[in-house]
């Protein structure tokens, strides 16, 4: 029942995700000028750089297919933070990045999760990625528990950007870790 699956959109039982468009402008910038969401991100974004990031997460979107989320609630439609599947480079690879973001109310409620299974399956199957990996803040405890909780392993410490990060790895299902 409902839509189909695509890379464009997800649904989970409290949330859906949808392709990240110009007209989002408001709700990143409403994310990325809250400080407790941000703190572990390198801080609040101005409007400029907000600005900036969209245009890259847009240009994302059409090189690969897939990116950044918008997520809604789906009891109020209210806009509950951010999802993505994104490229990353790293160490001259090209990953796989799966990510969530949440304003602060909907903290603790399991919606990471939600958002975090619904991407990993969707670089799973519609991506047909054999891994993925997460990053986070080595200190983002909570983060690190929803990493745990899809199925990613932590793989190690690096530095991403200049920031120390921990970066864990997913395998798709049926496929030994590290082959």
């Amino acid at each position: 029942p409902g839509a189909p699956v695509t890379l464009d959109h997800f649904v989970t039982p409290r949330l859906r995700g949808e392709r990240l468009t110009e007209g989002h402008l408001d709700d990143v910038r409403r994310l990325q000028s809250d400080p407790e969401v941000m703190a572990l991100l390198g801080g609040v974004r101005d409007a400029v750089q907000t600005a900036e990031y969209l245009e890259r997460n847009l240009a994302h979107w059409e090189r690969y297919g897939h990116g950044v989320y918008i997520v809604r609630t789906l009891d109020t439609e209210m806009v509950a933070g951010l999802g993505c599947l994104r490229h990353l480079q790293r160490d001259e690879r090209d990953e796989i990045e799966l990510g969530y973001l949440l304003f602060p109310v909907h903290w603790g409620q399991g919606l990471a999760t939600e958002i975090a299974l619904a991407c990993r399956d969707l670089g799973f199957t519609l991506a047909g990625r054999e891994s993925l990996v997460a990053v986070t803040h080595p200190e983002n405890r909570a983060s690190r528990r929803v990493m745990e909780h899809v199925g990613m392993a932590h793989e190690r410490e690096t530095l991403l950007d200049g920031r120390p990060v921990v970066v864990y790895r997913g395998w798709r299902p049926g496929r030994a870790a590290g082959r």
